[in-house]
């Protein structure tokens, strides 16, 4: 075996087949570095080379075969798997997308359905919040009648009753959980619009109807309670 290193491909190959002989060289191996550069070659690899890329050569000097390293053959896999994960999502994408696009087609017969189905959705969650309202109002003057007994003792420099701090305790959980149902309310009359408009928007681009503007929901906004400090 007779190793070159570095040294360009052509000349490595010509010092092999001197020193083999055209009759004994039946097959010649080039192995790479890291980069992908021929820096030896010879009838077998270097131990310390058996995981780098080789190609042979036949006693011509014709390519016969290419081997990838292990490092090649690693980033390969994974692109590979990569790719049929890839490809795995985008169909299972078009397979949900399909099943959306039919249950839209079988709910609405037309973009006016749509809206009005919208507006029912909104109008509920509006009687929600002034529900809520109500119960946050109630909430806060809880807090009110609790903080006037609290400045009865606190003038008096007397330590509050567990009584009264279990009172206050409770009434601001209660009004921190009513604030963020109606948090919550609100933010799903926002996603509940922005939905429809998608519907609204598919549904016609399905049906090959240019898109028109929906029209305004007729459900009046809901003031909030005013909160008492």
């Amino acid at each position: 075996m007779i190793r070159n290193e570095p040294i360009v491909c052509l000349t490595a190959i010509a010092l092999v087949f001197f020193a083999l002989g055209a009759s004994a060289a039946q097959q010649i191996v080039c192995w790479k570095d890291a980069s992908g550069k021929v820096i030896g070659c010879g009838d077998k690899i270097p131990p310390e080379y058996a995981g780098s890329a080789t190609k042979e050569l036949d006693k011509e000097g014709n390519v016969r075969k290419t081997n990838e390293s292990a490092e090649e053959a690693t980033k390969r896999k994974v692109q590979e798997k990569e790719q049929t994960l890839a490809k795995a999502e985008e169909k299972k994408r078009m397979v949900e997308q399909k099943r959306q696009d039919d249950a839209l087609l079988n709910t609405f017969s037309n973009e006016k359905e749509i809206d009005l189905k919208r507006d029912r959705e909104l109008r509920a969650l509006d009687n929600f919040i002034t529900q809520q309202n109500a119960a946050l109002k109630s909430a806060n003057e809880r807090m009110v009648e609790i903080r006037k007994r609290a400045e009865i003792y606190e003038k008096d420099k007397k330590p509050l009753p567990p009584v009264i701090k279990e009172d206050l305790a409770r009434a601001e959980r209660e009004k921190a959980r009513v604030e963020g149902e109606i948090a919550a309310n609100e933010k799903a009359k926002t996603d509940t619009t922005a939905n429809y408009a998608e519907y609204r928007r598919r549904f016609m681009e399905l049906k090959g109807v240019a898109p028109v503007a929906a029209p305004a929901t007729t459900v009046t906004p809901v003031a909030p309670a005013t909160a008492k400090k």
